[in-house]
């Protein structure tokens, strides 16, 4: 048995215990380097804040002192930071997406149906003439009409060009001058779209243009009177270009219509004579030939005499049963008839749109505008009009996140009341949080005067960051009261908002921290969507933290007393028989 002494602070303990040889060794190894270094004993750990922690919450305990004595200041103060903020509200624009600064563009060049190759293979060569001498134009590409088995059904009269800028060139200056340029060919639709907003709205939407207007109706003239009406209506309203009409045009196309009567006299079938007359004006592919990388079709075809004319078409030979030929005029009637370039229809109903792009003012102003234009046409019987593509893709997308967010309150507001336990403390702090947005509405209007999905993404940001705060805040406040024994008041408010002044500046500042340089380095490619979530998060963070730690302390001492009785049941204490 050995005896061991042990000094923890100022107690001295005797310990004794049966010891091994080598546990014998270990002691002895021990006392000779307690008695080498007597600093080695046990030290007492002493936390020491930080110079700068003390000074603020120095001041920041003596400020809420005198607020605390004068609730009105507080109150009155955050009711003028939420009036700024409704005020602010009206004021800012909506849109889907931002603009964004990619340096390839994609063009879409549209000419009345009818249009001949040569003439969109002229205009598409002199325009990339054009594009191409541009400072900062890298290169330039195009197509005409539609390639063999490709997934976009249109005619030759519709072409894509792309023209990319080089990193090096400055972006707006390149982007003003290929504006200029595809401005100066009038007579056909025309756009300047980056190809990632044009993807992106195809898939969303199902067109290129952000504002679609769909006319539904029975009958295609009447359509294309209201279209050209509607077209009419919205000229000049701010911030629309690229305002245009679907072409849905009637264009001549020769009809072949046989005659049975005729027909059957030369024991002929109308198949006979659809495919007789197709295979020698269209052609008919047969086989294919198949060379190393390479393939090519074997078609039979008419010569292109037979089918230059109207005249040559009539005289097509068809090949009887019996023997022989007869001309297709003797068995069909050959014409020229009006037809529509092309049939739209949607639910069972046709329909043709009127589009337009949105430059220099938000995409909801402009749509705001349109529908004030439109409510005042009227439609017939069966016919009607509505607005779709990105900006209602926008409102749909507004809807699922808004739906969202008020699931996301009022968990926020149950977590309100399980930690302060009180319904009318929970109710009171939770109305309070919307204040703390107004920063981040102040941001986003000086920031550019537009909220975007992004910018809603940051608001919720904003919100959860100051409803955690505010939590913390109160469950301390409890803390305090009810299990250190601390008398409710301004004293115990004070601590609890002095303790916890040093975590919620932590979290302002390193988020804001975090966050900065999206906001220093502005709207530059590739930071189109964070920006916008940026600027809020940092300016929801200033009027956020100083909510809770001025605004919450004096309405947990306005409203967050509650009686003993309802105190105990609230927390789950059992009352006595």
């Amino acid at each position: 048995t050995a005896s061991s002494h042990f000094a923890v602070g100022d107690q001295t303990y005797e310990l004794l215990e049966a010891l091994d040889g080598r546990q014998q060794r270990i002691l002895r190894h021990n006392d000779a380097v307690q008695r080498v270094w007597p600093q080695a004993r046990m030290a007492t750990v002493e936390r020491r804040e930080s110079p700068l922690v003390l000074w603020l919450q120095r001041k920041y305990s003596a400020l809420l002192s005198k607020l605390l004595m004068a609730p009105r200041i507080v109150f009155r103060t955050a009711a003028v930071v939420v009036v700024v903020g409704l005020a602010v509200l009206p004021t800012l624009g909506h849109s889907l997406l931002p603009n964004f600064k990619e340096r390839d563009f994609l063009m879409h060049w549209v000419t009345k149906p009818g249009t001949s190759y040569p003439e969109m293979n002229r205009i598409t060569i002199a325009a990339s003439k054009e594009l191409r001498a541009i400072p900062g134009v890298r290169n330039f590409g195009a197509h005409v009409g539609r390639a063999v088995q490709s997934d976009e059904v249109v005619g030759i009269n519709f072409t894509e060009n792309w023209v990319s800028v080089d990193p090096s060139a400055d972006y707006d200056t390149t982007l003003a001058a290929i504006q200029e340029v595809v401005d100066g060919y009038p007579g056909l639709y025309r756009d300047v779209l980056t190809y990632l907003k044009e993807r992106i709205r195809e898939v969303l939407t199902g067109s290129s243009e952000a504002i679609v207007i769909r006319i539904y109706g029975p009958d295609l003239k009447t359509l294309r009177e209201k279209a050209a009406e509607l077209q009419e209506a919205l000229r000049g309203i701010d911030g629309m270009i690229d305002l245009h009409a679907e072409l849905q045009e009637i264009i001549p196309h020769i009809a072949v219509e046989v005659d049975l009567e005729a027909a059957a006299r030369y024991a002929i079938t109308p198949g006979e004579v659809r495919r007789a007359q197709s295979t020698l004006v269209r052609g008919l592919e047969v086989s294919d030939i198949y060379l190393p990388a390479q393939l090519f079709d074997i078609v039979v075809q008419g010569t292109p005499d037979t089918r230059s004319s109207l005249s040559s078409i009539q005289d097509l030979l068809i090949d009887i049963p019996a023997g022989g030929q007869v001309r297709l005029d003797e068995i069909a009637d050959v014409s020229i008839k009006p037809t529509p370039n092309f049939i739209r229809r949607e639910n069972n109903s046709r329909r043709i749109d009127v589009s337009a792009n949105v430059s220099g003012r938000d995409l909801g102003s402009v749509v705001t505008d349109i529908e004030k234009r439109l409510a005042e046409i009227e439609f017939p019987l069966e016919y009607h009009a509505e607005i779709i593509g990105e900006y209602a893709e926008r409102d749909a997308a507004q809807n699922r996140l808004l739906a969202s967010a008020m699931v996301s309150a009022l968990a926020i507001f149950l977590l309100l009341q399980m930690s302060v336990g009180s319904w009318r403390l929970a109710a009171t702090a939770f109305l309070a949080l919307p204040s703390a947005l107004v920063g981040g509405l102040i941001a986003t209007y000086i920031g550019g005067g537009v909220i975007s999905l992004g910018t809603l993404v940051g608001f919720l940001t904003v919100l959860g960051i100051a409803s955690r705060n505010g939590i913390l805040l109160i469950h301390h406040c409890h803390h305090l009261e009810r299990q250190q024994g601390g008398v409710f008041g301004p004293a115990l408010i004070v601590q609890a908002a002095r303790e916890r002044l040093r975590p919620i500046l932590m979290t302002a500042l390193v988020t804001s921290l975090a966050i900065a340089p999206l906001v220093v380095l502005g709207n530059i490619p590739g930071h189109e969507i964070e920006h916008p979530i940026a600027v809020v998060i940092i300016g929801g963070l200033i009027t956020s933290t100083l909510l809770n730690l001025f605004a919450m302390p004096s309405l947990y001492l306005r409203f967050g007393k509650v009686d003993k009785r309802d105190n105990d049941l609230e927390v789950g204490e059992a009352q006595p028989a």
